[in-house]
């Protein structure tokens, strides 16, 4: 069975979100966790939070998707939904996947659900050989091993990266640092941390600890953590 993927719907008109919403409840490996009405609520979102996939409207006030999507630097992967075809071409200059004319019908949702899927599919594979990440420090890009990367923490525009060796002051943001990190080795636990998962010593309530550091766990995230670390644990 697939796994369960994160998605947004971004939307000036209540009625797409309606048949979106529609849509997305009935395919169990989607979960709707956020719908915005105009990009500014979607920049929000994104910014403190990670999502798999979004249907973004073109046609909106004040910023439009298009906009929204040179906007943003890093953005989840994008199914454009809009009354209009003339912005197809440009579109796929961003990444998007796939590209829904109003009014939307079911089988036409499924198809580019299951093209979304495609390229998670190819993602894991690349993942599954991925042993190091590059970033850029004082000017100058470095390799940093996956298996030598403990935590990081967010620093403002940087991000400060532990390994067991030393302290790197990486210049990139942490939801961008955190997509370029295997999922099954690595996740947020707090708005400010990423941890990799198997460097962790002990997990408590508010807390995990890795080499003596105390790192918070936020809130929203200690479910998925417990149950992440018990899977670990009975695999």
């Amino acid at each position: 069975m697939r796994e369960t993927k994160k998605c947004i719907i971004v939307d000036d008109e209540p009625a797409a979100h309606y048949v979106l919403a529609n849509y997305i409840k009935q395919n169990p490996q989607l979960e709707l966790v956020f719908q915005a009405y105009n990009g500014i609520e979607a920049m929000d979102y994104l910014r403190e939070n990670k999502v798999d996939l979004m249907f973004l409207d073109i046609n909106m006030p004040e910023i439009s998707g298009m906009e929204l999507l040179k906007i943003i630097p890093t953005h989840p992967k994008t199914i454009l939904t809009t009354a209009y075809s003339e912005f197809a071409l440009e579109s796929y200059d961003y990444g998007v996947i796939d590209y829904l004319l109003k009014p939307i019908y079911f089988p036409r949702f499924l198809k580019a659900v299951d093209r979304f899927f495609s390229t998670e599919n190819a993602k894991a594979k690349e993942e599954a050989t991925v042993n190091s990440i590059s970033v850029k420090v004082d000017g100058y890009f470095i390799d940093i091993e996956l298996d030598q990367l403990l935590f990081a923490q967010s620093f403002g525009n940087y991000v400060k990266i532990y390994t067991a060796k030393r302290i790197y002051l990486a210049s990139i943001t942490t939801t961008e640092m955190e997509k370029c990190l295997p999922e099954k080795n690595f996740m947020r636990i707090h708005k400010s941390y990423i941890v990799a998962l198997d460097k962790i010593e002990k997990n408590e309530k508010d807390f995990v600890l890795i080499k003596k550091e105390k790192l918070p766990i936020g809130i929203t995230y200690r479910r998925e953590l417990s149950d992440r670390l018990k899977n670990k644990e009975n695999l």
